[in-house]
Parts: C-alpha cells; sequence; structure tokens
C-alpha cells in the first residue's frame, strides 16, 4: 500500500488527488482544488499554495509526491506563474522528506487516455473510469488524480523492469 499525491499546480487553481496504490492497482482516496483567486497578489497565493499542500500532507501521509512539469501553454509570464506555483508545492514535499516525481503533462495524457493530445474530458473520463468514480471530478482535481495515476503506471514499470533478469530484442523477460 502506498499513497500517492498528484498535483496540478496553478496560480488561480492548484488541483490535488489522493490514490492508494497496491501493486499496479489504484484507488480514490481524496481529491480537490486550492482556490486562490481570492488571494491579492501572487506572494501570497504561493504562500497558501504551500501551506494548503502542507496540511494535505499532514493529513493524509503520502509515500509518494507527483507533479506536472512546467510548459508553455499561454505564453512566457503563465509559466512563470506556473514554476512558482510548482515551487510552493514541491517546498511543501520537500519540507515533508517526500520524493519529488514530475511528469510531462503529454506522459500524463498518454499514461491515462492513451493519447498524448487527449483533451480534459477525455481526462476525466478516463479517470472517472480508471478509480471507478460515480462521476467526473473537477477538472484541476481530474488532473491532479491523472497524474498521481500516470506515477502508478510508469513508477511501477520502472520498478518492474529494473527487477527483469535480461532482455531479448527489447522485450523484458
Amino acid at each position: 500500500m502506498a499513497l500517492i499525491l498528484g498535483i496540478d499546480p496553478g496560480s488561480r487553481k492548484t488541483g490535488f488527488g489522493i490514490i492508494n496504490q497496491v501493486g499496479q492497482k489504484a484507488t480514490y482516496v481524496t481529491s480537490g482544488v486550492i482556490r486562490l483567486h481570492k488571494e491579492p497578489d501572487l506572494a501570497a497565493r504561493l504562500n497558501l499554495i504551500f501551506e494548503s499542500i502542507t496540511q494535505i500532507i499532514e493529513e493524509h501521509c503520502p509515500q509518494s509526491f507527483a507533479i506536472e512539469q512546467v510548459f508553455l501553454g499561454k505564453g512566457p509570464d503563465a509559466a512563470i506563474k506556473l514554476g512558482q506555483a510548482r515551487g510552493a508545492a514541491i517546498i511543501a514535499a520537500t519540507q515533508a522528506k517526500l520524493e519529488v516525481y514530475e511528469y510531462a503533462a503529454r506522459k500524463v495524457k498518454q499514461s491515462v487516455a492513451g493519447n498524448g493530445n487527449a483533451n480534459k474530458e477525455q481526462v476525466g473520463y478516463m479517470v472517472q473510469s480508471i478509480l471507478k468514480l460515480p462521476g467526473v471530478p473537477q477538472e484541476d482535481a481530474a488532473d491532479a488524480l491523472a497524474i498521481a495515476l500516470c506515477h502508478v503506471y510508469n513508477h511501477a514499470g520502472l520498478v518492474n523492469i529494473a527487477g527483469a533478469s535480461h532482455s531479448r530484442r527489447g522485450r523484458v523477460v
């Protein structure tokens, strides 16, 4: 059993999702969105991200922390703010002595939806299906759960490969 905290960082909304991993199976624990729009400036929003994620970590005691990498979607200013939001979240994780795993958005979409160009609706539907949820989670929470699932699929795969005795023609045997 291992709890994985996935984070979809943002300077206005930061999604979080926690799943329980047993082998390659994952079950839903909790998810939500940290809403930052009421804070007057970026520094206050970054502090709220740090404090909120610290509280989530203290409450749930995850063993792994997975976060989305920065991408240049809406321009350099947005990427810088996203990077700062990621930094606040990563500091919360490192203060709690968690290993930090980073995944590109395309890798997350590929892992969960089977398509690196999947849209948010497809990712949300697949998260709902994989975790057997009664409904599609909120957009940012669904993305955070997808990041946690990506970690399950990719990290477990790396462990399996590392434990393989040998390979033949690119296949692990």
